[in-house]
């Protein structure tokens, strides 16, 4: 078989859609002849015919069908990227689409995204919230620009990538106004048996608040461990316990949920990553984010 010409080929295809030679003749402005020709010509380059005569009609035989369905699929995308170049930038939004950890607090999250909506261009979002286990596995098929985390890449991923340090700060403690007149005098050592809601295993910062409370010799009594930050602030607003949160969201904790401030440390600190798998990062939305996130940041501490 001799090499395929795609302009036979888009000829095959035009008739196929049209239904006819005559109509494809109208389509393309060529005489039938002409596209009657090229058709054969495709025949006899695949050695064997594509289409049945049926009585004044012609119909695709089976391999015509299969050669039909490779042809509109190769030709679809032609016109496809045809149009995607003609109404580039402004009719077509440019797609970003982000994988956040779910032990990374909403209101961060949505700061550190915030400044991609800056971007001249028209930008959509695509927001997916789960484990860093399942996101590293989206971010390897490229099913993700970039992982928002609040902590860098396990060592011993198997997964090729690059953590990008956004920004970090020290951690605020949260206490309902009743409770807070308990443990605010005397703080950090306060703490010690007081009631406390502990950040869920997959936190990153769980880890440095513990050996932070072995440090200072505090021993506080465990009254909730969770996973879903917002519960945990549920739990705090109802008196539960102290609990707490990255600095850099404290007076939005407290404008929002009605908590006092009991005190903050910078021993131990809150960390957001984007993780990539990119070494330099190159999407517009991901530049703005990496951009702007330490000044966020710093600014709000």
């Amino acid at each position: 078989m001799s090499a395929l010409n795609y302009k036979h080929l888009h000829y095959f295809w035009v008739v196929a859609k049209c239904g006819g030679i005559n109509r494809a003749s109208e389509q393309l402005h060529l005489t039938p002849q002409t596209i009657s020709g090229q058709v054969t010509m495709l025949e006899e380059a695949l050695g064997t015919p594509l289409f049945d005569r049926v009585g004044r009609r012609i119909e695709l035989n089976d391999t015509g069908r299969m050669v039909f369905s490779y042809a509109d699929e190769i030709f679809s995308l032609g016109e496809e990227l045809e149009d995607m170049l003609h109404h580039r930038p402004g009719d077509r939004p440019l797609q970003f689409t982000v994988g956040v950890v779910d032990s990374v607090q909403k209101s961060i999250a949505y700061m550190l995204l915030e400044p991609a909506l800056q971007l001249p261009e028209t930008l959509r979002i695509v927001c997916r919230e789960g484990k860093l286990s399942a996101l590293l596995a989206g971010l390897a098929i490229q099913s993700y620009d970039i992982v928002i985390a609040d902590g860098p890449m396990p060592p011993n991923s198997n997964v090729r990538g690059y953590s990008h340090l956004l920004g970090e700060c020290g951690i605020t403690f949260f206490a309902a106004p009743a409770l807070a007149r308990e443990v605010k005098k005397g703080f950090p050592h306060s703490l010690d048996s007081a009631p406390f809601l502990l950040p869920g295993e997959d936190a990153a910062v769980r880890p440095r608040l513990l050996k932070w409370f072995e440090r200072e010799r505090i021993r506080p009594h465990i009254a909730g461990e969770f996973d879903d930050g917002a519960l945990l602030k549920e739990f705090g607003e109802a008196g539960t316990g102290v609990f707490c949160m990255p600095s850099v969201v404290a007076q939005q904790i407290k404008r929002q949920y009605g908590v006092v401030e009991v005190g903050r440390t910078h021993d131990v600190n809150e960390q957001f990553y984007a993780i990539s798998i990119e070494r330099r990062l190159s999407h517009p939305a991901v530049v703005a984010i990496s951009s702007a996130a330490r000044k966020r940041i710093a600014s709000r501490k």
